[in-house]
């Protein structure tokens, strides 16, 4: 039986070991629909349906992947090196035109302690954001 080092080992469980994606929740899974990239199936689904809305003239300015800066009591809340604003990144952004309204809309299959805190954030700075 031949021996290896921890090293060798470390190395071995590397290469097999395929890099995970920390970002999926639940087994969500990245799928392309029009040649672009979204999180997961669901949220493709809503951008079609969102696409219908905007053609019939419901919805206007259509938007995804918005970045929203988010700010405290005390100003802009830095990245933990401090040299960025941390951002909130919306899935979509678009006018409602019967409400009136522009909408944050977030599609949701589960949410995440951190989507949490950063939507009490922004109800702070006075910013609702539609989970669906």
């Amino acid at each position: 039986m031949e021996r290896m080092t921890s090293a060798q080992l470390h190395a071995l469980q590397k290469a097999e070991t395929p890099k995970e994606d920390k970002r999926r929740v639940r087994g969500a899974q990245r799928i392309e629909v029009d040649g672009i990239m979204f999180d997961s199936k669901a949220e493709a689904n809503r951008w079609r349906q969102l696409a219908l809305l905007q053609r019939a003239g419901e919805i206007s300015g259509l938007r995804r992947q918005v970045e929203i800066p988010l700010e405290g009591r005390d100003g802009p809340i830095m990245t933990d090196g401090g040299k960025r604003q941390r951002v909130y990144r919306a899935d979509f952004v678009y006018v409602d035109h019967a409400l009136g309204v522009q909408v944050i809309e977030d599609r949701k299959g589960h949410e995440t302690d951190v989507f949490n805190l950063k939507k009490a954030i922004l109800s702070a700075q006075g910013i609702e954001v539609l989970v669906t």
